[in-house]
């Protein structure tokens, strides 16, 4: 990381005209990351903006340097985003491993001719940057942007705003520092924004504590009608149609954490929520222990993520992409259970 800091510091010793960008439906690591290194960038006399792929969830908006965030849309602003990109010297790629993480935005980071530099801590990272801070270890994006000002010598930069959008990703990334990332080194980093003063409790209540009326119900609807148990594989799932989507109003970030639901019910390793939009199905997966959802998600659903937390896509329909879920189970039954497959008897 060393090298890598000793690059950036060099690229970053006089103002540049600098774009942040962050994966799709950017979660607390990946807005919270951005902006704190947006902050700590302008500090510097640095020209930035943070584009975002999409939009984001409002329980996030509180988040310093929020107003100043474009959100990319295809019909609305997609030459301004394109010049933006064009016009950049950096392009700070946060909180994803691939340009495919950006839609189309991946395709126009390509092609600009502006230093790349990676911030991440997702597995197998595509080689596109040419500064790389990729730390799979490491519990979110947010730990490493907090290393990376620290160690381009300007912790002291690091303002109450600023603090509060690293906790944010930091706190969401390790589940509310239960999953087994959160280290000793997690512990030390929030101590040391405690002593810009961020307030735990506030970040804490307007993420998880801020939802509609709608959202709960929606969520009781899903829990009571929705979550599918599967004792043979220690399994759990939700699928989720459009229909359902629009008879909740279903906004952004509204469908995010039900997954965790599913895998908290006592003897599930592996949990998965599947998510019709229309174009595809969305599908996230978790688990508990040794079975890596990213070499899941990987090999049979384009996807990846981290070991125990990812995502993936399916061009299938809803019902067609579950069923072919359930097929899969048996290939890993021994990995979920510790009982072995049944083995056909040789034909004699």
């Amino acid at each position: 990381m060393s090298s890598s800091i000793s690059a950036l510091q060099a690229l970053l010793a006089q103002p540049k005209q600098i774009v942040i960008t962050t994966h799709h439906k950017p979660d607390a690591d990946a807005l919270g990351s951005s902006l704190a290194w947006a902050g700590y960038l302008k500090q510097q006399g640095h020209h930035v903006t943070v584009v975002t792929p999409s939009d984001y969830p409002a329980f996030l908006n509180w988040m310093e340097g929020n107003d100043e965030v474009v959100v990319y849309d295809k019909r609305q602003n997609d030459r301004q985003v394109r010049d933006l990109i064009a016009r950049a010297e950096v392009i700070c790629c946060l909180d994803f491993s691939c340009l495919g993480r950006i839609n189309e935005l991946g395709e126009y980071i390509r092609q600009a001719s502006a230093t790349k530099v990676l911030v991440d801590h997702h597995q197998e990272p595509e080689d596109f940057a040419d500064i790389t801070f990729s730390v799979p270890t490491a519990a979110a994006t947010a730990e490493l942007i907090f290393e990376i000002i620290r160690d381009l010598g300007h912790q002291d930069l690091i303002t109450k705003g600023m603090g509060e959008a690293l906790y944010a990703g930091i706190m969401t990334d390790t589940g509310s520092f239960r999953h087994p990332s959160t280290s000793r080194n997690v512990h030390l980093i929030i101590a040391e924004l405690l002593k810009v003063n961020i307030d735990l409790s506030s970040v804490h209540r307007r993420i998880y504590d801020s939802h509609s009326e709608i959202r709960l119900r929606f969520l009781g609807f899903v829990l009571k009608d929705k979550l599918v148990v599967n004792r043979e594989f220690n399994t759990a799932y939700i699928a989720i149609t459009q229909d359902e989507l629009r008879q909740y109003q279903s906004k952004t970030g509204d469908t995010e954490g039900l997954v965790n639901y599913a895998l908290s019910i006592e003897g599930i390793l592996f949990a998965a929520v599947f998510i019709d939009r229309g174009v595809a199905v969305k599908i996230s997966f978790r688990s508990v222990g040794s079975f890596s959802v990213s070499d899941f998600s990987r090999k049979h659903f384009d996807g990846g993520g981290h070991h125990n937390a990812s995502g993936g896509i399916s061009y299938l329909p809803l019902d067609a992409t579950v069923d072919r879920f359930l097929s899969i189970l048996p290939e890993y039954k021994e990995q979920l259970t510790g009982v072995p497959a049944a083995v056909a008897p040789p034909v004699a």
